[in-house]
Order: structure tokens, then sequence, then C-alpha cells
């Protein structure tokens, strides 16, 4: 199968590899198996699979192609895709990248698995994630640290950086993700990729995590495959507290064409007086004048104060840490401790409180959407990815009690106010820098505005060509 490419396509590419019955679903198995094989050592993204289980359902898949027109195969059949620690698959372990919970397999998959297998991708491997998911790198315990194919010493980020990390070094070429303060967005801009954080109440979902903040998705090479993904695993749930509106057409209709002149905020300073590094503001700077040659409208935007969400932000986070049973909090790491002992503090009443305060800033700040701008763009990092196992080590030897340190918030300033504020935010791989270092950028919609900002994203990828861009690892590396 390698000689039919030199580095793994995107997942559309791979599904029409396998509808033209150029390949098998057993073939696209045993590659993706080798290239774990021959590189996760090197960059610890996958932390279990059951290959048995695995090449068996390949091989169901493969006798169904047999017999199988292709109208009635589902979009993505025999796509490998693995699922982050964090989110449950029947029959799996999740651990949450904790030492603290049972490898024991659980007994029903989250709501977005059983969207996957609806679309036909063979699920295949987990991916690390830090333990419990509140901080932007990937390091745990339990499975240790994950590392960026780019450069080895740094972070894939996080909170899905074991996610971003395989499909950066080619083992995959989507895989899931969810992203609850950055955590799809940040590993994008670190490794390369293009990640979408959807809209609160787009993907369907049976845990309503830090109040519906987190949500679920995937991260991929191209803006395609993300937006063809997102409409197979879209809702509406009638089963769900809160529903994003339904689409009027596909999202990946919003691909094709060049989108309507918009209005772009352009943001370069970070809240608190953050420093941004020159690469993260280059690669801003980049993408305006893009913009404005393609016919948009560039004026500058500074994002509000948040002094007054950091508090509550923090409050639901922790208290978030409650959705999760049959711990052994004693086993758990140094800053989950921290974080617990945080949330205990919270009273019910600070909690409605801090819900109050958040929907409040929330009014003021997207009602620049439409009035003052449609688009605003921003670093999606103010750092470039630091070291890989840095923070882990700033937070145990941290006196806080919470898991904040300055690279946490460094990584997650630009992000974290839209998984409050509802928006969909999309990071994507605009830049490398002269070391060979991913830099990306974010476009922030308005609210339940997928279709303009994937459109907006696809026409920014026929500019700057990250496509062609090839990955760390090319297939000849096994």
């Amino acid at each position: 199968m390698p000689e039919l490419f030199n580095q793994m396509p995107t997942a559309i590419e791979l599904a029409g590899l396998i509808r033209s019955r150029q390949i098998s679903p057993v073939e696209v198995l045993t590659y993706t198996a080798e290239r774990i094989h021959a590189l996760n050592p090197q960059v610890n993204a996958i932390v279990w699979s059951d290959d048995e289980e695995a090449k068996r359902r390949a091989s169901a898949m493969t006798d169904v192609l047999v017999h199988t027109s292709d109208e009635e195969l589902p979009p993505f059949f025999g796509v490998p895709l693995p699922i982050k620690d964090l989110t449950e698959v029947a029959g799996w372990p999740a651990t949450y990248g904790s030492l603290a919970v049972s490898d024991e397999p659980k007994l029903e998959s989250e709501l977005v698995v059983r969207a996957f297998e609806r679309a036909g991708f063979l699920l295949f491997g987990r991916t690390n994630a830090p333990e419990f998911g509140p901080i932007p790198v990937t390091e745990n315990l339990r499975y240790g640290v994950t590392r960026n194919p780019w450069d080895l010493d740094r972070t894939p980020g996080g909170s899905s950086g074991g996610a971003a990390a395989a499909v950066a070094a080619g083992m995959f070429s989507i895989a899931h993700g969810n992203d609850g303060g950055g955590s799809i967005r940040i590993p994008a801009s670190c490794c390369g990729l293009v990640g979408l954080k959807v809209a609160r109440g787009r993907v369907p979902s049976r845990n309503f995590s830090w109040e519906g903040g987190s949500v679920e998705g995937v991260l991929g090479r191209d803006v395609a495959d993300v937006a063809t993904v997102l409409d197979q695993i879209a809702g509406p749930d009638p089963l769900q507290w809160y529903n994003a509106p339904a689409p009027e057409q596909p999202f990946a209709n919003a691909l094709a064409g060049e989108p309507a002149r918009l209005r772009i905020g352009m943001v370069t300073t970070a809240p608190f007086g953050l420093p941004v590094d020159p690469a993260c503001l280059g690669a801003v700077e980049a993408t305006a004048q893009t913009l404005e040659s393609l016919g948009h409208v560039i004026e500058s935007f500074e994002l509000p104060n948040i002094d007054d969400f950091l508090g509550p932000f923090l409050n639901i986070v922790n208290t978030g840490l409650a959705g999760y049973r049959d711990v052994d909090w004693t086993k758990t790491d140094l800053h989950i401790q921290r974080n617990r002992e945080a949330a205990l503090g919270v009273s019910s009443l600070d909690y409605v409180q801090s819900v109050a305060d958040l929907q409040r800033w929330t009014r003021g700040f997207l009602s620049r959407w439409g009035s003052d701008f449609d688009i605003l763009l921003s670093p999606t990092m103010a750092i470039l990815p630091p070291r890989a196992g840095a923070v882990l080590e700033e937070l145990h030897a941290s006196g806080e009690t919470s898991s904040s340190s300055l690279t946490v918030l460094q990584m997650a300033v630009f992000t974290s106010a839209f998984n409050m504020t509802g928006q969909p935010a999309i990071s994507l791989p605009v830049h490398v820098t002269a070391t060979g270092i991913p830099v990306g950028i974010q476009l922030v919609a308005g609210p339940w505005d997928e279709y303009t900002l994937l459109g907006l994203a696809a026409q920014l990828e026929r500019a700057f060509g990250w496509r062609e861009r090839r990955l760390p690892f090319p297939a000849s590396q096994e």
C-alpha cells in the first residue's frame, strides 16, 4: 500500500481510495498499525489499542466492499480514527489519563463515537490526554509525555495533544478531539493542523461538560475533512438540553466558491498585558494582509478585559471534576488534587453566580459580532509550543491551588473565552517558523455560524497552500 502515496492522505482521499477499491480497509489498517509501531515510541500519541479486534472489523469491512455499491457506503467507510482517552467507547477502557481510574471496559459509547461509526470510520486506538483534561498540554503520570512530531523537544499542546501528534506524525489521516478551553485549537496550532471548535450544542453529547463549553470534534490536515466530518456528527438531538440551530445546507458546501466580503477584527495584543511571540504576531499580520488582498476589510480590535472572566471560568473548570465517577482522588496528580480542593471551596451559590457572571459577560462581548465586525482574527496562542514536560513541572513546583501557571495562561489566553461564549472558532496552520515550528491563527465567528467560518478558512487554505505541506515523518520512515 505505501507505494500508492508518499505520506498519509487526508480522510476524504483515503475514503475515496477505499471506495474505488484501490485499497482495502485491511490494507489501510495494516499500514496505520505499521506507522504506529514505527513512530509512536518517539511521540507517545497512542496509549492503547486492540489490534486484533480492529483487524476483525477491518476484515468485515473489506468483505462488505465486495457486495455493496458505492452509494450504500457511508462517507468515511474504512478510514481509521483514534478516540481521545477522555471519551468513552463501549468495550474500551477510558482512564482519562489517570492512575486513579480503573481500566475496565466501558459499557456505553459517547454520542459522538456512535456518530463516527455511522459515518463509517474504523475506530482504532486511544490517544493520550492530560489527566481529566484541564491543562493545554498532554502530560500525565499514567502514560507520560506526548511529544510534537515537528520538534520532539516540544509539546503538541493539549488536551487533544495525542490526537494532534498522531495526525501530524502521519499515523492517522484524522483524529477525534474535544475542546473545553482550546483543547482542539491549541494542539492544531502546535502541530500544523486544522482544528475546529464547534458552537455550543452543535454536536450532541451525553455529558454537558463545563456548561456546554466543552465540545466534540476532530483535528485534520485540511478544512474539507473537518467540514465533512462535522456534517456527519452534528445534531440537533431532541434529547439534549441545548441545541444549535440546524444548518440550512451541509457545512461542506461552504468550501465551494469565495465567501462574501467580510469585516475582520484583528487582535494583536493579549489580555493581562501578556507578551505575544513575534512569530504568532507575524502569522496574524500575514493572514490579515492575505484577507485584505482577497477583498475583506481589516480593522484592529482589542479583546475586552477578561479579569472578570477568569475566576468564574476556573470555577466552572474545577467543579467539572464532579462529572467523573469511581475515582480514587488520592492517586491523582498534584495539580488535579489542587483543582479538586479549589472546587470543594466553591459553594452552590458561588457556582450559580459564576454562571450568571459569564452569561452577562458573554452578552456584552457577543454584541460586537455583526455590529463592529463579522469575524475575529487572533493568534491561537501567545507563545510557540513550550518544552514537553515543562507545564507539569511548573504545576508541581507551584504553590497555587489551581492548575494555572504562566505557560498555561499564555497557551490558552486567546482560546478559552469562546468556549464560554459558545461561539465556533477554528485554528489554521498559516505559518511555519524558520526552525520548522508550526504557528496557527484563530478565526472566531458569530453564534452558530460555522458555515461562514469554514468558507473563510477554505479561502485561506487556497491562499496559503498548507495542504501541500509535507508532514515531518514521510511514509518512507518506517
